[in-house]
């Protein structure tokens, strides 16, 4: 065998990982990775808002950074808590560095986007990532310039400095130059914004491109914010060997008892014992004693264990149905929606919560099929409809039964919250097919098709009401024309004395009412989403 025929092996950082396999994140092409550095930096800033009760201002400031247009300045800025100076540099300059490792619902899964950013930028224009932040009541701006140690997945720190923070400004501003294309990628940022206004109202972006159309505000229309998620403690049934093994460490010598009552979502004494007895186990026994085939064991039977009681729903933060129905009012300017936010349920001893709002008519455009707005973790789904399990239920339905006929003004917003999304690709883009899941989201959007059903049964009964007293209100003037030249009677009281017979006879109380829910309803919500629509 030569020299030649030797197999060399090496390893990989995160780093050199991801940046060799960049389109995992997302960063497929120079339009992808511009809508993908807007999105993970803009995903970022809400959570550091929203998280903590702040009403989010999220400014976006794009430029062309050389002549050929080819290099792209990405700017975003937020009113957040800021990051502390000393944590800077691993934030953005660590693969696996980030705060999103917690049983709790975030925007994010890896805390990769951040350094993704850096990674894309050092790749094809090289050059650092400014970063300034302020965190709360702090009286300095700590600003650092920095690139990523590929080889060694640490933070290259190129200048850093701290100023006065003479305006009591908090929050984190990014400056980033990559290769990119604006003119592919703007439509896609801004229906990105679009959304990302449907599931946060409470939310203001500004978003300021290089060229003179390219200013778009997205003005906040509520104040009211969902209820921050908790941070939790996993749950028994979704464990495995390694998370045991790992908690096992912390205390080897604590008992059986107190090791399940201390690690684990919703398990007293009570069920802690009942388990116990059913694995054949005494409660005072040192968890650190499960070694090998007894681990193994013990772990099967926590997945098997049907005692355990439901995940709580503390760890996560569903919009509400009243907030969802303000940002679906904003956004797409419908004639009437309705929304539900389902009750908490679990797959793989996973929390979620399914919420769906259906939207009819306004300024919807009739298609042949609904339209669709995904949502995961209040972050918009676009790209790889086809593959979510959302598409799948909403094509299965059968409409009529709902009274809809296509083409027809109907557009499906569906959010999923959870402690793990069960994402179908490592894009982040589409639902699996998971039962649990598909079943929530079936009976959510059932729940607000019959709404909507009889909606419609109702201004069906009202058109069919109207057209019954035109009718009869075109002969009635006839007959009170004839009356009064015959009886001479006042041609006024005879028409109010007709007019009141109709109504009697057609059982409408209030006219003025049916006319006015009828006929002018659409005008005025179109009127009312006007005056916040988004402006360019």
């Amino acid at each position: 065998m030569g020299t030649n025929d030797i197999v060399k092996f090496e390893a990989l950082s995160p780093a050199e990982f991801f940046r060799r396999n960049r389109e995992i994140a997302g960063f497929s092409n120079p339009t992808r990775a511009i809508y993908q550095t807007i999105r993970e930096l803009v995903e970022n800033s809400l959570d550091a808002t929203e998280t903590f009760k702040i009403l989010p201002s999220i400014k976006i400031y794009i430029d062309y950074a050389n002549q050929s247009r080819s290099w792209i300045s990405i700017y975003v800025e937020d009113n957040g808590i800021g990051i502390p100076g000393d944590e800077i540099p691993n934030v953005f300059g660590r693969v696996f560095y980030s705060s999103k490792y917690r049983i709790k619902q975030h925007r994010g899964i890896f805390g990769l986007g951040a350094k993704m950013v850096v990674l894309y930028a050092q790749s094809t224009t090289n050059t650092p990532i400014l970063v300034r932040s302020a965190p709360l009541r702090s009286n300095v701006i700590y600003e650092y310039q920095l690139m990523i140690d590929i080889t060694k997945n640490e933070p290259v720190i190129m200048s850093q400095r701290t100023m006065e923070n003479k305006y009591g400004w908090h929050g984190t501003a990014i400056r980033v130059v990559l290769e990119g294309d604006w003119s592919k990628a703007k439509r896609r940022v801004e229906e990105y914004l679009r959304r990302t206004a449907m599931v946060a109202p409470y939310a203001e972006f500004v978003l300021r491109g290089p060229d003179e159309d390219d200013a778009i505000k997205i003005p906040r229309v509520t104040t009211k914010m969902p209820d921050p998620p908790k941070e939790g403690l996993p749950h028994p049934k979704s464990v495995d060997v390694e998370l045991i093994k790992q908690l096992i460490q912390k205390n080897p010598d604590l008992p059986l008892l107190e090791f399940l009552t201390e690690n684990f979502d919703g398990v007293g004494e009570t069920i802690a014992k009942t388990f116990i007895d059913f694995v054949g186990l005494q409660p005072d026994m040192p968890v650190g004693k499960l070694i090998n085939d007894e681990l193994i064991n013990f772990v099967t039977k926590m997945r098997e264990f049907n005692g355990w009681r439901r995940p709580r729903a503390d760890w996560l933060s569903p919009i509400g149905e009243d907030i969802l129905a303000e940002g679906v009012k904003f956004v797409l300017r419908p004639e009437v929606v309705f929304t539900v936010t389902r009750k908490p349920s679990s797959y793989m001893g996973n929390p979620f919560i399914v919420e769906a709002a259906l939207a009819w008519g306004g300024a919807i455009e009739p298609s042949d099929n609904p339209i669709i707005y995904r949502f995961a973790n209040k972050v918009p789904l676009i790209y790889d409809e086809g593959n979510d399990v959302i598409r799948k239920i909403v094509d299965e339905i059968d409409w009529t039964q709902y009274k809809v006929k296509f083409p027809a003004p109907l557009a499906i917003v569906v959010h999923i919250c959870s402690t793990k999304i069960p994402y179908a690709s490592a894009g982040k883009e589409a639902i699996a097919e998971v039962p649990e899941i598909e079943s929530e989201v079936r009976n959510a959007i059932r729940e607000v098709a019959r709404k909507l059903r009889l909606y419609i049964t109702r201004k069906e009964k009202e058109q069919e009401l109207l057209m019954k007293y035109a009718i009869f209100s075109m002969y009635a003037e006839e007959v009170v024309n004839a009356l009064s030249y015959v009886t001479k009677a006042d041609i006024e009281e005879l028409r109010s004395s007709m007019t009141t017979l109709i109504k009697e006879k057609l059982k409408i109380r209030r006219f003025e009412d049916l006319l006015n829910n009828s006929l002018s309803s659409e005008d005025e919500n179109n009127s009312e989403a006007q005056d916040h629509e988004p402006s360019s």
